[in-house]
């Protein structure tokens, strides 16, 4: 009893440090990695029907059932390579800096007879960039549905930033020796950061206009004349970030729960099935927000909003709220397949159901001052459900020493028309390696890499993403 207490001691303060050092990570399929752990990820993601560590929380929770009696400890760390360019016809070519960020992971699960149990924490996933405030991108051309005289450039950096990390408590049970169920109850939490550029045409045209894009209103729109032709804005600039590597300026908590289960069709293949629901996460929000708005010299200003020259930028502080942002639901099955006592191939199909969370971006901006009022934006999204096919193989090639490669192929669930430069998800494709390593009867070490090949898209204001990335985790593993 004193070595499990001095053993989940140092496992429980890794999982409070985690929390809050929960880092940024770059979408792969959609907002999601493109697997969880080096075991599956070695695989391309496949990891719904054998025992694959402590991922299993991630992957499909009944197949902690699938390890031998005892305890396994797994402590990870990943990196992401995201290559985000955003090109422009007449436009330097603008590059993001977001290209290296490193995450922890870690598990801890137990099995004593039919039953396992455990605790865990990893990364969901997220997107995000960061493009310098001399690029177009700080410029009005790039979200204005083409530029009128009267835009130039804001000086002002673009970023933004989404990460989603979860705290899992796991239980497997082996109903009998083929059949094996299990779930997870999951703690979430999610933080963005953001600095976007609205062109006064892109408001004018939310406000007046089509609606084509999105939607503005709100009792702070009221406070500006609409004489001048080009609207009363020249543009506006949300600024909410914290300046952290680790966490975002706006936050939100919540919970989602998993189930799976595994079935021995006999002694070489093996199914898998396993349904993640959808999150319950309250609005993400952060106090000391900033709006910049620059005025066009033809416009009264009412009310508290004091008027401007056209030369100068008035900042209004305030609550931002980013309203019913979720993780979806995903259902996903799979196979294992023991071709011999040295090969293994597993073969996955995941759906992840990005329409039903990914209609919209709903921001909402309340002023400090209450004579100011309120602000709300909705950004169209209309993502697609995607569908990802995950294929891989581990071969051993002595007892200790195991080697695998795997392909992830997805559609991109992003539309054309409204990909935003600052949120590229587009990503559909993976080729992956990875290898293990006994190192004793209790230590491995496992290693992953992921290479995804680059792709571009070009959204409804002619704005071209081209993305790749190039992804590895390490994983120690001690059983006890």
């Amino acid at each position: 009893m004193k070595k499990q207490l001095m053993m989940f001691g140092p496992v429980l303060v890794f999982v409070v440090m985690s929390m809050f050092l929960a880092p940024t990570v770059y979408a792969t399929n959609g907002m999601n990695l493109e697997g969880y752990g080096p075991i599956a990820t070695g695989m391309g993601g496949a990891s719904m029907a054998y025992d694959n560590g402590a991922a299993a929380v991630m992957n499909n929770p009944a197949t902690l059932g699938l390890m031998p009696q005892g305890d396994r400890f797994d402590a990870a760390v990943g990196m992401l390579g995201p290559n985000i360019t955003a090109e422009m016809t007449g436009m330097p070519d603008a590059k993001s800096s977001a290209d290296a960020f490193f995450m922890p992971a870690m598990g801890w699960v137990r099995k004593t007879g039919k039953m396992s149990y455990g605790l865990g924490m990893f990364a969901q996933g997220g997107m995000g960039t960061e493009y310098e405030a001399t690029s177009f991108m700080s410029g009005f051309q790039s979200m204005s549905f083409g530029p009128p005289a009267n835009q130039g450039s804001a000086n002002l950096p673009t970023r933004s930033e989404v990460s989603v990390g979860r705290l899992l408590i796991p239980v497997a049970y082996n109903v009998n020796p083929d059949l094996t169920i299990g779930g997870t109850v999951d703690f979430v939490w999610a933080s963005m950061d953001m600095k976007m550029v609205m062109g006064g045409a892109q408001m004018q045209d939310m406000i007046y206009g089509t609606k084509a894009y999105g939607t503005i209103s709100g009792s702070m729109l009221s406070a500006l004349g609409t004489a001048d032709p080009d609207g009363p804005v020249n543009w506006a600039y949300f600024n909410f970030s914290d300046k952290s590597d680790f966490t975002g300026k706006a936050k939100a908590t919540g919970f989602a729960g998993k189930i799976g289960g595994v079935y021995k069709v006999n002694k070489q293949l093996t199914l898998g099935a396993t349904y993640h629901s959808k999150t319950w996460l309250g609005d993400l929000e952060a106090n000391g927000a900033t709006v910049l708005m620059n005025v066009n010299p033809n416009d009264t200003v009412a009310g508290s909003i004091p008027a401007y020259n056209p030369a100068t930028t008035m900042a209004i502080t305030g609550k931002i709220k980013i309203k019913d942002f979720q993780w979806p639901q995903t259902v996903g099955v799979g196979m294992s397949y023991e071709a011999s006592d040295k090969l293994m191939i597993a073969f996955d199909y995941k759906w992840i159901n990005w329409a039903a969370v990914m209609k919209n971006f709903n921001i909402s901006f309340t002023a400090d001052d209450p004579a100011t009022g309120q602000l709300d934006a909705t950004l169209f999204q209309n993502w697609e459900n995607q569908n990802v096919f995950m294929l891989g193989a581990g071969y051993k090639m002595t007892s200790e020493f195991t080697i695998r490669g795997g392909l992830n192929i997805a559609n991109n669930p992003v539309p054309d028309k409204y990909m935003n430069p600052l949120f590229p998800a587009i990503e559909k494709n993976h080729v992956m390696l990875g290898a293990g390593y006994m190192v004793s009867k209790a230590s491995s070490v496992d290693f992953s890499y992921t290479y995804a090949p680059e792709v571009k898209q070009t959204n409804g204001e002619g704005v071209t993403v081209a993305h790749s990335q190039m992804n590895a985790q390490l994983m120690y593993s001690y059983r006890f």
